[in-house]
């Protein structure tokens, strides 16, 4: 998983779950090509050593797998447990507050209220 911030992590997984412009992506191994579009949601990774599972917010980009390896880039991934209710309910306050300004780029104004949402649900632990 790699941002233009940072690499993320790179480690061996047995499974992912992408959340593609069009619905959730299964992947595991020995999956036939492919590339994806990424849109907002949650990413869940479970790696190899321990049947471990991290989740991410994922907004923007693109997942390929190919010869067994799943590369994403993703515009911004936020790890799910840095994600508190408060201040997810504080920027969704925020985002919709931009929304009912009629703002000139009501395109970002409306995504930003879309990820304020998503990290509210998964601040919420999804519920």
């Amino acid at each position: 998983l790699i941002t233009p911030a940072s690499q993320v992590f790179d480690e061996p997984a047995v499974s992912a779950v992408i959340p593609a412009w069009d619905g959730q992506l299964g992947v595991l191994p020995d999956r036939a090509p492919i590339v994806a579009k990424l849109g907002l949601g949650e990413l869940r990774v479970t790696f190899a050593n321990a049947g471990k599972t991290q989740t991410y917010l994922v907004d923007d980009g693109f997942a390929q797998m190919v010869n067994n390896k799943l590369t994403i880039l993703a515009a911004k991934a936020i790890p799910t447990e840095s994600i508190t209710e408060t201040e997810a309910q504080a920027e969704l306050r925020a985002a919709e507050a931009k929304l009912g300004e009629r703002p000139a780029d009501m395109k970002r104004a409306a995504a930003d209220v879309a990820r304020a949402r998503m990290k509210v649900r998964m601040a919420k632990g999804g519920r």
